[in-house]
């Protein structure tokens, strides 16, 4: 009898130990080729970007972590020398881990119920990919000769083509996220639609109360959730927020100062690869349709009046500047709900918001559509 019952508590003993306790996690990870290297734990922080949480070192291609997490968080891991960041889900549980130092796209994380689905969703993101990678392969050479010729048509239907896969991609890509309304990186994949030329507001307040009520009191869910009422603030067909900032020369500039003609409000920065790369693209616009009434108003989200002040010399931004210096805490574009730069507003002339988010032909058709109308009265 004795030796059944010790028969029976060793591997309780053993289950006891290996036991993860209340909102803790323990994180074991796999990786090779780096014995010796450090890696970091980080925790995704949207004030400051992250926080390296702790250290460890590799060893045998074995590394493991220790912390603890209330609520499900998006965490990281970097490798030291690498330059990539392999994320994962913080919660409470045994999380593994198994890294490929040349490829995130082939991570996979699991043991837990957000980290399973978080690589469920990051196989089909990827076998979508690559379907959509394979079609382009075939399909470039003949865009490329197109744009040779100076073929047009032919363009204009492979781009369209082509903006019709991603659209279907975007579709599954949705489908999965009403389909897990449970899984917290749905939370991600819903704040996505806000990075679209045109957010959809709408279908975005849908999904988001399609989610599972736990998930929308994390502290993402409950920011996606603010973000939305701050987006409904300034959509189409709402009135524009009031502001006023200073110009690179300290004169206070209020939005009232544009009533009475079409304005495009354009959230940018200094530090911004793509704001940059989009800004002759607003000149081009602005030096075209000024001389007929457009306004442009910049609002930067730069920290460095000196950056500020020489990126507007070197990109030729001829229209009115201001900025609060205070980067994303800047009060303007938390009042209209900007969470990704380049940003941008059309106000008619009454101060109505008609576009947002648009670029190329779409941005062109709407200011024309708008100048063609009558100013109105300040």
């Amino acid at each position: 009898m004795k030796k059944a019952f010790l028969a029976l508590a060793i591997p309780a003993l053993l289950i006891a130990c290996n036991s993860v306790g209340e909102n803790e996690f323990v994180l074991k990870g796999t990786v090779s080729g780096v014995d010796g290297k450090k890696i970091i734990l980080k925790r995704q922080d949207d004030s400051i970007g992250s926080v390296n949480v702790d250290t460890v070192k590799i060893e045998n291609g074995k590394f493991e972590f220790k912390g603890t997490a209330t609520e499900p968080e998006m965490y990281g891991l970097e490798i030291e020398g690498l330059q990539t960041i392999s994320p994962f889900i913080a919660e409470e549980g045994t999380i593994d881990v198994a890294i490929n130092k040349d490829s995130i796209f082939k991570n996979k994380v699991s043991g837990t119920f957000n980290n399973d689905k978080f690589t469920e969703y990051g196989e089909l993101s990827s076998k979508l990919t690559l379907e959509l990678g394979e079609q382009w392969k075939k399909i470039q050479p003949q865009y490329l000769a197109a744009q040779q010729k100076n073929d047009t048509a032919t363009v204009n239907k492979i781009r369209k083509d082509m903006d019709g896969r991603q659209k279907v991609i975007t579709e599954k890509i949705m489908k999965w996220t009403k389909d897990n309304p449970k899984a917290y990186i749905s939370i991600f994949l819903i704040g996505n639609g806000f990075r679209t030329y045109e957010p959809n507001i709408p279908e975005i307040e849908t999904m988001y109360n399609n989610l599972d009520p736990e998930l929308k009191k994390t502290k993402a869910g409950k920011k996606l959730g603010e973000q939305i009422k701050k987006a409904k603030v300034v959509e189409a067909g709402k009135r524009a927020p009031e502001f006023s900032a200073a110009t690179p020369d300290g004169k206070q500039v209020s939005l009232k100062d544009a009533r009475g003609k079409v304005t495009l409000i354009d959230f940018w920065a200094s530090w911004c690869g793509p704001c940059r790369k989009a800004n002759p693209e607003v000149v081009a616009l602005y030096n075209e349709f000024h001389a007929k009434g457009l306004n442009i108003v910049g609002v930067s989200l730069d920290k460095s009046a000196d950056k500020w002040k020489e990126a507007i010399a070197k990109d030729g931004l001829a229209w009115t500047q201001v900025s609060n210096l205070q980067e994303w805490k800047d009060p303007i574009a938390q009042r209209y709900g900007v969470e990704a730069i380049p940003s941008s507003f059309v106000v008619n002339q009454y101060g109505v918001v008609v576009g947002k988010d648009l670029h190329g032909a779409e941005l062109r058709k709407k200011v024309e559509e708008w100048l063609a109308k009558p100013d109105v009265p300040k």
